[in-house]
């Protein structure tokens, strides 16, 4: 059984919902299951704000959820065409896995959620294949055979699943995004077995 790491940073639940369907797509799959974990917030001062532990929802991702995992799904909301700042200092923190080639191999794949159609969705998942692509991770992203790709009108990329969360971050998720969040994780799962 490859288990395959779903991580995701979510302030509004719109990520959390995405990361949730991304891990419906590799339960789908036979051969694979979903480790779901997300990360803390981060303060700009230097103490913690947020409990060891989280009070709801998925736990808290360590480094040997990564070392483990047989690939890796990662989502983030847009900060202004970036990822958020609690999974790059996540990310920021994965150094001994780098020079220990952990993840070098592992396929990968990224979803992200934004306010608006064009609120950086495309930057925002290619800030995220970036350490992935230093850690040596195998990218994989979504094929125009998903036929969702052409017909969306709002969330939908070829680098990842998206989202439009609407200004005031209440837009429920599309069919053809949610459609576009199991097709990733069947995708990735797929691959994953392959490899």
């Amino acid at each position: 059984m490859k288990e395959i790491l779903v991580l995701y940073y979510s302030q509004h639940g719109a990520v959390r919902q995405m990361a949730q369907l991304v891990a419906r797509g590799i339960e789908q799959s036979p051969g694979a299951r979903a480790r779901v974990r997300t990360v803390p917030r981060v303060s700009p001062v230097c103490e913690a704000i947020e409990s060891a532990v989280p009070d709801t929802g998925a736990p808290y991702a360590e480094l040997q959820d990564l070392e483990e995992c047989a690939a890796l799904a990662l989502g983030s909301p847009t900060r202004f065409g970036n990822m958020a700042a609690p999974l790059k200092h996540f990310l920021d923190s994965t150094s001994g896995l780098w020079l220990r080639g952990a993840l070098a191999g592992k396929p990968a794949a990224v979803f992200t959620s934004t306010s608006t159609l064009h609120g950086g969705q495309e930057t925002t998942l290619i800030s995220m294949m970036l350490p992935l692509l230093h850690h040596g991770m195998l990218i994989v992203g979504l094929p125009y055979s998903e036929a969702e790709l052409t017909s969306t009108t709002s969330g939908g990329t070829p680098y990842g699943a998206s989202h439009v969360a609407g200004a005031a971050s209440d837009r429920a998720l599309t069919e053809d995004e949610r459609k576009l969040c199991i097709a990733l994780g069947k995708r990735l799962a797929a691959v994953t077995i392959k490899l």
